[in-house]
């Protein structure tokens, strides 16, 4: 994620004649995309460490590169002819009902706990409802946002719209706020490896410990004290001051110093997150995991990149998809998908189909789309079909309560004949074998 400022491009209206509206209106079907809305400085997450886009094309998120100040798209300009246009005779429009996204056969399961980043600031907030409406009525259970990494007071968790945020977890005691947590202020100032290295030798002695003692203290006074905090994200990237690379050891150990500080705060219920890039990035993730003790939830940021990588080749690839589902299993973690979405390869509705597909069968504790250009599909014109995949697959959704299953009872076994004496061979032996063993009294007459 990079908290960068930019505004989402407002839809234009096609003006023409009135003949060519009314055909318009008659042959469109419904949009499947984004909502309009005017934004004026929300933090935009997005996937790190990538190549720049072509000159021309907005900024990727997470490389650092920002907007011109006040920069706004263009608007076309067609010269209209100074001619006389005829009347045209516009018949009575028919009556036409609300088109709906086709019905889609409920799964075996129900969905995991999702939502969306929709904006940082308390506008995402206002949207949740909103997207909840084009999603027809689904239960958007997970809020996301952003602690900006400038200041350490905002670290701390001084800044307002975490007020607004608390107000709308504590609205619902389904409902899951989570909050990424950079680890290092500046953190997107570009400061180079050598300082890195340095700072992370200073946190990992516990200089910093304050700072994050503050911010627990502030969630468990705004009374959001069960947070999904995810601390240091994108890692095993070279976007970010708090990267792991240039000194994988101490950025554990400081870890370690801020999970603990935090936990010791009285009234905290706090989860902590571990979340790298998808991929080996700048480093192999697995090197700055920092242990089971410390990590409650173990995630991933998934985009659709880079250019012609297959879904496949993401699940296969080195640190990929599937190599997260294993060392989390082994780890007997949950694993979570915080941002993922739309990226190098343009409106993909493939991606979209397996990726909803792939948590669908792997059960992640929640997942929340990177929702806006060019990862998103409700605030963003430019995916209509994945949006269309989206809407259709969380189309008026209540998402499962996320529960541990009760062991399995083993199957009843079966009544032992009349004459047998049974064996003990211990619970899951008989278990395994279907029910008990017995050695017949009279199997010396059932000789010879």
């Amino acid at each position: 994620m990079a908290p960068q400022h930019r505004r989402v491009r407002a839809r234009a209206l096609a003006v023409g004649a009135a003949a060519v509206a009314v055909s318009a209106a008659l042959a469109a079907g419904p949009a499947a995309g984004a909502a309009p809305m005017d934004e004026t400085g929300a933090a935009l997450p997005g996937p790190t460490g990538r190549p720049t886009p072509a000159a021309g094309a907005q900024p990727a998120p997470g490389s650092g590169a920002r907007p011109a100040p006040g920069a706004e798209p263009a608007a076309s300009a067609f010269p209209t002819p100074d001619i006389d246009v005829p009347a045209v005779s516009v018949p009575e429009l028919p009556d036409v009902p609300e088109l709906r996204p086709p019905t889609v056969p409920a799964p075996a399961k129900g969905v995991p706990p999702f939502g969306a980043f929709l904006a940082s600031d308390a506008r995402g907030v206002e949207r949740m409802e909103q997207l909840s409406r084009w999603l027809g009525g689904a239960e958007l259970r997970v809020g996301h946002t952003y602690l900006p990494g400038n200041h350490w007071k905002d670290i701390e968790g001084d800044i307002g719209f975490l007020e607004d945020w608390a107000r709308w977890r504590n609205a619902d005691d389904k409902r899951m706020l989570v909050l990424n947590v950079p680890l290092q202020e500046r953190n997107e100032a570009g400061v180079p490896d050598g300082e890195v290295r340095e700072l992370l030798r200073r946190g990992a002695a516990g200089e910093f410990d304050h700072h994050f003692r503050a911010l627990a203290e502030r969630l468990v006074a705004l009374k959001i004290p069960d947070t999904v905090l995810v601390l240091g994200w994108e890692m095993n990237g070279v976007t970010y001051t708090h990267r792991c690379g240039p000194d994988p050891e101490n950025w554990k150990k400081y870890w370690n110093r801020i999970v603990t500080t935090m936990r010791s705060v009285p009234g905290q219920e706090f989860r902590f997150e571990f979340t790298p890039n998808r991929g080996r990035d700048a480093v192999p993730w697995t090197q700055c995991y920092p242990g089971d003790d410390t990590v409650d939830i173990i995630g991933m940021d998934s985009y659709d990149q880079p250019r012609g990588m297959s879904f496949d080749e993401q699940v296969k690839e080195p640190y990929g998809l599937q190599a997260h589902v294993d060392f989390a299993k082994a780890h007997d973690k949950p694993i979570a998908y915080p941002e993922w979405g739309l990226f190098r390869n343009g409106d993909n509705p493939e991606y979209m189909r397996r990726m909803l597909a792939w948590m669908q069968r792997h059960r992640p504790l929640y997942h929340t789309v990177t929702d806006y250009c060019p990862h998103g599909v409700w605030q963003c014109d430019d995916n209509p079909d994945s949006s269309r995949v989206f809407r259709s697959a969380l189309y008026g959704r209540t998402p499962e309560d996320p529960v541990t299953p009760a062991p399995a009872e083993p199957p009843a076994a079966p009544q032992l004949p009349e004459q047998c004496m049974p064996l003990d061979l211990g619970r899951w032996v008989e278990h395994w074998l279907g029910g008990k063993l017995c050695l017949r009294l009279d199997w010396w007459s059932r000789t010879g």
